[in-house]
């Protein structure tokens, strides 16, 4: 009796076997969500290569609800409440979308504060966990990352000096960045990236900054007729800090050996290859706005002072922002710059 037991209880165990390891590494969906428009460069060239990977490195076990140009409903600047509120489980979007609310990463938006996008990324991840992670941690930042030296594109003249933006209705990304512009003698307006074409066909602006690589995602090559880049040599107008982040919980949620997985494709690497893919779209961007026939201007580092000299109150002010709210502004800016400058020395471009 105790035999014929012993049997049907093995016998059990072993059909209940499969099942058991079928429940440990049954596959999870992760809601992505994004506003980048799903034929852009940073859709097609990084977003979804980030998400193959992780899907690939997991056997499969990770898989993805992708959903760019906002599909889930919400404005941009909702989307880093969507992720920290458990709408979505990670998204990619512009602090700076949320004027003043992640204070920190702003240093990295000051006017002439970089020129290597994957150098500068590997950099704010530094930054932001060493002196910002106050800003995020109603969340897990996966990566962070700056897109490429900024350009202006007018649709109405050539902008080759600062007296050409006077007047003008630009718009700008985020705070430091648009008061940059106001500074620099322009009107200038805020709104986040998918608002730019409506805003240029109707003539609620004149002009907008953004990096090459994004162009084509708005049609800019077609809405726009003048383009003007900075030399290299003497510094980009300005960059916009990114971060991706995923909800806290549900992260937490994972077993071990897939949180190694989002782990292995977080952090300072993949911050580095991010800002490395998006500058490397820069020239695939401005080459739709030259095949069109657009005017090209490349400001020489020499004539770019005029443009530093006008842009260097927004530093003061903002080292005094930052002071007023009981952050030491200045030690956020100085880390900044020395951060960049450490990982300029390693980064290949």
């Amino acid at each position: 009796m105790l035999r014929r037991t012993l049997l049907q209880t093995s016998a059990a165990m072993a059909l209940g076997a499969p099942a058991l390891v079928g429940f440990a590494q049954q596959s999870i969906t992760l809601k992505f969500h994004t506003f980048m428009a799903p034929l852009s460069h940073v859709w097609l060239s990084m977003h979804k290569p980030w998400m193959d990977k992780v899907t690939k490195e997991s056997g499969g076990r990770i898989q993805f609800e992708a959903y760019p140009a906002m599909q889930l409903g919400g404005t941009a600047a909702q989307l880093y409440d969507q992720v920290k509120d458990g709408v979505v489980d990670i998204a990619w979007t512009l602090p700076g979308y949320t004027a003043g609310r992640f204070p920190r990463i702003e240093a990295f938006e000051l006017p002439f504060m970089m020129n290597n996008a994957e150098a500068t990324s590997m950099a704010l991840w530094d930054y932001l966990h060493t002196l910002g992670a106050d800003d995020f941690k109603e969340t897990r930042l996966l990566a962070v990352n700056v897109h490429g030296p900024g350009v202006i594109h007018s649709k109405i003249k050539p902008v080759k000096t600062v007296a050409d933006l006077r007047g003008m209705k630009v718009r700008g990304p985020s705070r430091p960045i648009t008061k940059m512009l106001g500074y620099l003698g322009a009107v200038p307006i805020g709104m986040p990236l998918p608002a730019i074409a409506d805003a240029l066909s109707k003539g609620t602006i004149d002009a907008c900054v953004l990096p090459w690589e994004v162009l084509p995602s708005i049609k800019g090559q077609e809405l726009t007729r003048f383009h003007a880049e900075f030399d290299a040599a003497g510094g980009a107008l300005y960059t916009a800090a990114f971060v991706m982040a995923m909800n806290s919980k549900r992260f937490d949620s994972l077993p071990a050996d897939l949180k190694k997985v989002i782990d292995n494709n977080s952090g300072p690497a993949t911050s580095g290859w991010m800002g490395k893919t998006q500058q490397g779209n820069d020239p695939a961007g401005r080459k739709t706005a030259t095949d069109r026939g657009n005017t090209v201007t490349t400001i020489a580092s020499a004539d770019a002072q005029e443009f530093r000299r006008n842009a260097a109150v927004v530093e003061v002010e903002w080292i005094a922002d930052m002071d007023q709210r009981g952050l030491n502004g200045r030690q956020l800016r100085d880390t900044a710059r020395t951060l960049i400058e450490k990982y300029g020395k390693t980064a290949k471009g």
